[in-house]
């Protein structure tokens, strides 16, 4: 899914390319995308865009009239930018919705068939504000701010750390790399940190979104970001099992929970012990491996 930084870039992308043009036209292709009926989306033809923005890991257009095209991407769904007789390199059934500007279209997409995207059309900064899950902005929050956030409910780090009422735009990759920087254990308790561990996390939460942020704004350059995913060489422990950590050279170890997968190093992280696996765990019982050392 992208997520704070992947967003950031593509709001950036947003502002270069449709800032001050009208919306032309907007064509709905998939019947499970559009998510709202009014204002209907007939109403944007055009409207001018004077803005766009980011909540948590969505994606706001800002129209005349008090108008909000609100688009979120969830785990498959991506942004395409075609200037007029480019094509898009991509089968027309991955389109979701195409929103037409006189320098270009933009193509709403999304893998797969689960059809978890969507798009939104809202009218007011109420019913904008009703779609944020209320997270703060872990780039711009102090200690205390972030202590208060992390420590609201008492929970796995990796949890809170990619709820989103806690905190804005942090999902399952950066939480990972996050809590590698951290040298913290995903499932170590919120309200069991010591003061020393919650300004750990606190600066590794804003080192690691600020340097991928950077890092993925400078890859975009001056163009549309085309190769948003969440896996990336450069990072220390996500997506990366079973290769070296980058830190101390042992195997990145995983744990597997509902459809997500979390990365971390035993050695940086949990002293050395292996978290239990729901499954694995389980299903191996006795033979499951209770430190690195005996992978």
């Amino acid at each position: 899914m992208p997520e704070l930084p992947d967003v950031c870039v593509y709001v950036e992308a947003l502002r270069r390319q449709v800032a001050g043009q009208p919306l032309e036209r907007v064509e709905v292709l998939s019947p499970f995308v559009l998510r709202s009926y009014d204002p209907p989306v007939d109403a944007l033809a055009g409207r001018v865009v004077r803005e766009a923005r980011r909540i948590g890991k969505r994606i706001v257009l800002v129209l005349d009239d008090d108008l909000f095209v609100v688009l979120h991407l969830m785990i498959a769904g991506r942004l395409r930018w075609r200037t007029p007789g480019q094509k898009l390199g991509m089968g027309s059934k991955a389109v979701l919705a195409r929103l037409e500007f006189p320098s270009g279209t933009l193509f709403f997409t999304e893998a797969g068939t689960k059809k978890r995207a969507s798009m939104v059309v809202v009218r007011g900064e109420a019913a904008l504000g009703a779609l944020d899950p209320g997270g703060i902005e872990p780039l711009e929050a102090s200690r205390e701010a972030f202590r208060t956030a992390l420590t609201r409910e008492n929970h796995t780090l990796k949890r809170s750390l990619t709820d989103p009422r806690l905190f804005s735009g942090i999902g399952n990759a950066y939480s990972d790399e996050i809590l590698h920087g951290a040298r913290l254990s995903p499932l170590k308790l919120s309200r069991s940190l010591a003061d020393d561990e919650v300004g750990r996390i606190h600066e590794a939460a804003r080192s690691t979104l600020d340097k991928w942020t950077r890092m993925l704004r400078a890859e975009a350059g001056d163009g549309f970001p085309e190769k948003v995913t969440a896996f990336h060489d450069g990072m220390a422990v996500h997506g990366r099992y079973r290769k070296p950590c980058p830190v101390c050279g042992s195997p990145v170890q995983r744990i597997v929970y509902a459809e997500n997968e979390g990365n971390y190093c035993a050695t940086c992280q949990t002293g050395g012990r292996l978290l239990a696996d729901r499954s694995l765990s389980r299903l191996l019982k006795d033979d499951w491996p209770k430190s690195i050392d005996d992978v």
